[in-house]
């Protein structure tokens, strides 16, 4: 485990303190995002780390060797929060348990938010361009194992931390894959069923005080997208598109909203919910809702 102190932060939208005061100390909010290397879950940690918050980042590359996931953990730590980066594969539930068995001996069973955003690409992924019949059945060990089992058994874990204090926050990163065909039929089983999770575990965690979510992001204007020198991608303008920043300021002030668990079990856009909380790109734009492409009508809880 790495990470260390540091300064500076500025966030766009409610109360995006990060720091419970008791007298003249500060406790920091403690958050988990997995899968945070890059793209979205690097995104959210950095916002995170803007608010002041310690933030555990994981991915199953190493740590200590200034890989991708060191860099996202410093990252935090110079905006001010306080970074740790922690070598987890997702795909394996007792690395998942010993990760939560570590926060909270280190934190005093402190956990404020889980972020549910590992991912794994299916083997020989090419951008999912053959139908489910002519895919190994295999795909599913990636996309429904890891892209879904492994956010139950972290939810799982969370839960366990967040319900003896009467609160936290359980965040899926899903898609509106939820809501027609993107990708492959086994991606958009795995969002669904992130949905589907987020709405059944707010009845069960009713009255506990602790708020689960899903947040569709529209299309991420990620590192990915960027290297390609895209303008546009499947008809949607990159100018549009959504930075990976975005979605964690989101977050920052869904987990700042004190009234947030009226909201739980709620599937939630983040281009619909940032305007909520006064929250824009780090550009000053307002990214573009979905919705309607994806045939308009309600999600969970909306």
């Amino acid at each position: 485990m790495t990470g260390a102190d540091m300064t500076e932060a500025d966030m766009t939208g409610a109360d995006m303190t990060g720091a419970d005061m008791t007298g003249a100390e500060a406790v920091r909010k403690v958050a988990l995002v997995t899968g945070a290397s890059r793209s979205v879950g690097k995104g959210i940690a950095c916002a995170l780390g803007s608010a002041g918050w310690t933030v555990y980042v994981t991915g199953r590359g190493p740590v200590g060797v200034d890989g991708p996931l060191d860099r996202t953990a410093e990252i935090v730590t110079e905006r001010g929060g306080h970074g740790i980066a922690v070598q987890c594969d997702h795909r394996d539930d007792s690395q998942i348990r010993d990760l939560f068995a570590a926060i909270a001996r280190e934190q005093n069973g402190r956990l404020d938010v889980l972020v549910n955003n590992v991912w794994a690409a299916p083997k020989g992924f090419a951008g999912f361009t053959e139908p489910f019949w002519q895919r190994p059945v295999e795909d599913w060990d990636s996309l429904v194992g890891v892209g879904l089992r492994a956010h139950y058994v972290a939810s799982v874990e969370a839960a366990r931390m967040m319900v003896p204090r009467s609160t936290g926050m359980i965040v899926n990163i899903s898609s509106f894959g939820t809501r027609g065909h993107l990708h492959s039929v086994l991606y958009g089983m795995s969002k669904a069923g992130l949905d589907k999770m987020a709405a059944d575990m707010a009845v069960e965690l009713r009255g506990t005080g602790v708020t689960t979510l899903s947040l569709w992001p529209g299309l991420v204007k990620n590192e990915a997208m960027l290297a390609r020198g895209l303008d546009n991608f499947q008809g949607f303008p990159l100018a549009d598109a959504e930075t990976p920043e975005f979605v964690g300021r989101v977050v920052v002030a869904l987990a700042s909203d004190p009234e947030v668990n009226r909201r739980s079990g709620s599937t939630l856009i983040t281009a619909e919910t940032g305007p909520e909380y006064g929250v824009v790109d780090v550009d000053g734009n307002q990214p573009i809702s979905h919705r309607a492409f994806f045939g308009g009508g309600p999600v969970f809880g909306g």
